[in-house]
C-alpha cells in the first residue's frame, strides 16, 4: 500500500525515541489543510502514535488501537499484534487506508493493513509519501552526527523530507517519549 500525503517518522537514538510528522493534507493534487495534527499521545503519552493516509481511516484505527492497550495492560507489541490481526481479518477494517507507527519509550513499530507489525532494525521508522527521503535523512544523521538527540534528528530528517516531497510541509509536530 503506497500512502501519499505525509511523512511520519520515529527515531531511537542515545537512549530516547522521537516521533513527528509535517502537517499537510491533500486532496487530489491539491493542499487542503497545512496543519494537520498527525501525532497522537495515548496512554497517558506513555504511547505515542502517527498516521499515514485517510485521516478517518487513522482516526478509526488509533480508536481500535488504544483499546487494545487498554484491553492488555499498556502493552504496546501485544496491542499492535492484536490489532493487526483484527485489520487483516475483519472485514469492515481491511478496507481501512492508512498505516500507523506506534511508539513506546523502548520500541517502534509500523502496522499496516496487509497485517504487518514492523520493528525496524536500525531503530529508524518512516511511513508515508516522503518516509524515504526522512529515513535517507536520519539514517544519515544518526551515523555521522552521533551527539544529536532523537527529537533533533526527527526535527533535520523531516525538514529535508520537506525540501522534497511535494506532499510535504514544514508545519512539524514532533513528540520525544520521556
Amino acid at each position: 500500500m503506497k500512502i501519499r500525503s505525509t511523512t511520519v517518522l520515529a527515531v531511537k537514538h542515545n537512549g530516547s525515541i522521537s516521533i513527528g510528522a509535517d502537517g499537510q493534507a491533500t486532496m487530489g493534487n491539491t493542499v487542503a489543510k497545512s496543519n494537520v495534527k498527525k501525532i497522537r499521545k495515548l496512554q497517558d503519552g506513555k504511547v505515542v502514535t502517527g498516521f499515514a493516509g485517510s485521516t478517518a481511516d487513522a482516526f478509526t484505527l488509533l480508536e481500535r488501537f488504544d483499546e487494545k492497550l487498554n484491553s492488555y495492560g499498556g502493552n504496546m507489541k501485544r496491542a499492535a499484534i492484536e490489532l493487526a490481526k483484527d485489520w487483516r481479518m475483519d472485514r469492515y477494517l481491511r478496507k481501512l487506508e492508512s498505516m500507523l507507527i506506534v511508539a513506546d519509550k523502548e520500541d517502534i513499530l509500523i502496522l499496516s493493513g496487509t497485517g504487518d507489525v514492523l520493528e525496524p532494525d536500525n531503530g529508524i521508522a518512516a511511513i508515508g509519501s516522503g518516509s524515504m527521503y526522512a529515513q535517507a535523512a536520519a539514517q544519515a544523521l544518526v551515523t555521522h552526527a552521533g551527539d544529536l538527540d532523537s527529537l533533533k534528528i526527527v526535527e533535520e530528517s523531516l525538514k529535508i523530507a520537506a525540501d522534497i516531497c511535494i506532499y510535504t510541509n514544514h508545519n512539524l509536530i514532533i513528540e520525544k517519549i520521556s
